[in-house]
């Protein structure tokens, strides 16, 4: 039999002590359903994996509680209690963290640890900003039989250079379509989910649906759609703006998927299927058929449309797409460039799999999102239905759904960035997915605007692969 590593050991050995733990903390005499499974309880000896097991963590944003109430995240309790872990945080903004790990590094300060993003690969690493995690694969659990089998797609969607920079160890925070069954029916249209689940709701009977829905008033008095879908919508049809074939970067700019994706938001726009004005949550006035979002809008949603039966479906495919491709979080973390601590920072981002993979903990989670929100007079604030909730978290299912993966969103601020939200300002990918729906914008073709931005997109792919 092929030996394990010890960090794998450990693992394995974990998840006996994990089910143990629960099944005491269930028999413990609480007659409380809804208490959430802890790894309080555990005591055994740290895992020695040969560096220290502090690690420094440089974010916006603390690992650790911020006060003795709080409970701790699981991946950090399993780090602390099962490896003797520790996260040391270095505070910073969102607006500043790139260049105050750039002003560490350059002062050779320690920093180990630092959250993900977009720009991370190809810029981050060719700036010198992060190391490859490819030799402490062991510490990462690699070799555990299912611990990582989902995602491992995905994870070579990222690889660089021959390289893993990114190990993203859970998807989150799809972008979806939020709709009312209520006014489907009052309006004789299907049900989305419906067609969803038998394989057709695509590009088609989206726009079909949202014709039918308008033309029943006079213009601009109804709205097929609003919120926030024009990346999601390209992202729909599996194609990336940039390729990579390993080594070079190449544009893929004149795709005909992607063309079809751009006009079908130009025809969007021509025919005022879309209302730009900004919302939060699902319109409750019954004029608008589909909300545009990523899923931290259904809680709010839902408490402002008690009475709409609100659903939520993916992006519809594009037509002749085989699966569906979404847009979403990924949830990683880097290992900083010149880090002591690579077998911390990986054993670190193991729990954080570990956390996302085990079922007690994905249990409490969904407990924790069902609990609704309520004001000071008992009236629900943000709640979301145990269907609602069960059909996000299957459209993270990575055997149905490919999450999106474009590395042109990493290769600077001129490919990626919101300026000032104009369209001379902002970055290239956000006029591809922006600047066809917005009637103020200067150009109302998709031929004007791919001969925007192909000469920016190819000075772009060019720097990068000199």
């Amino acid at each position: 039999m092929k030996n394990i590593s010890r960090s794998a050991a450990a693992v394995l050995a974990l998840s006996s002590m994990l089910a143990c733990a629960y099944s005491c903390s269930k028999s413990s005499g609480s007659d409380d359903s809804s208490t959430a499974p802890t790894t309080q309880v555990i005591t055994t000896e740290p895992v020695n994996l040969g560096n220290p097991m502090e690690i420094t963590w440089l974010a916006d944003y603390d690992l650790n509680p911020q006060s003795p109430n709080e409970e701790r995240p699981a991946a950090l309790a399993v780090f602390e209690d099962n490896y003797g872990g520790k996260v040391k945080y270095v505070q910073t903004s969102s607006g500043e963290m790139l260049t105050k790990l750039s002003e560490m590094l350059n002062a050779g300060e320690e920093v180990d640890m630092f959250p993900y993003d977009a720009s991370a690969v190809p810029s981050g690493v060719m700036r010198n900003q992060f190391a490859p995690l490819d030799d402490v694969y062991d510490e990462l659990g690699m070799n555990i039989s299912g611990l990582w089998d989902d995602m491992k797609g995905t994870i070579e969607s990222y690889a660089y250079n021959g390289k893993h920079y990114v190990i993203p160890y859970k998807l989150s925070s799809p972008f979806m379509i939020t709709y009312s069954r209520k006014l489907m029916q009052e309006e004789e249209l299907a049900d989305p989910y419906e067609l969803y689940q038998n394989d057709q709701w695509n590009w088609d009977i989206f726009m079909e649906m949202m014709e039918k829905f308008t033309s029943k008033v006079p213009p601009l008095s109804r709205y097929g759609i609003t919120g926030d879908f024009g990346q999601a919508l390209l992202q729909s049809t599996g194609k990336n703006v940039v390729l990579y074939d390993g080594k070079k970067f190449s544009s893929n700019l004149s795709d005909p998927s992607i063309e079809k994706a751009e006009l079908l938001m130009q025809d969007i726009a021509a025919k005022s299927l879309y209302n730009p004005k900004w919302k939060s949550s699902f319109p409750s006035n019954g004029a608008t058929l589909f909300f545009a979002s990523k899923d931290w809008s259904i809680a709010e949603s839902n408490a402002n449309n008690p009475d709409m039966d609100l659903m939520v479906v993916p992006f519809p495919k594009a037509p002749d797409a085989d699966k569906y491709c979404i847009t979403c979080d990924i949830n990683a973390k880097m290992l900083v460039a010149n880090s002591k601590k690579a077998k911390g920072v990986a054993t670190y981002i193991m729990c954080e799999r570990y956390a996302a993979k085990d079922q007690k903990y994905l249990d409490a989670a969904k407990q924790k999102a069902l609990t609704a929100k309520n004001s000071i007079l008992g009236t629900p604030e943000a709640f979301i239905t145990e269907e609602q909730y069960d059909a996000i978290q299957s459209y993270l299912d990575t055997s149905k759904f490919t999450p999106a993966n474009d590395f042109a969103y990493g290769m600077g601020e001129k490919m990626h960035s919101y300026g000032e939200y104009t369209y001379d300002t902002r970055g290239a990918m956000e006029n591809l997915t922006t600047a066809l729906l917005e009637p103020a914008e200067p150009v109302d073709t998709w031929e004007k605007l791919r001969d925007y931005v192909k000469p920016v997109i190819d000075k772009e792919i060019e720097a990068f692969n000199k």
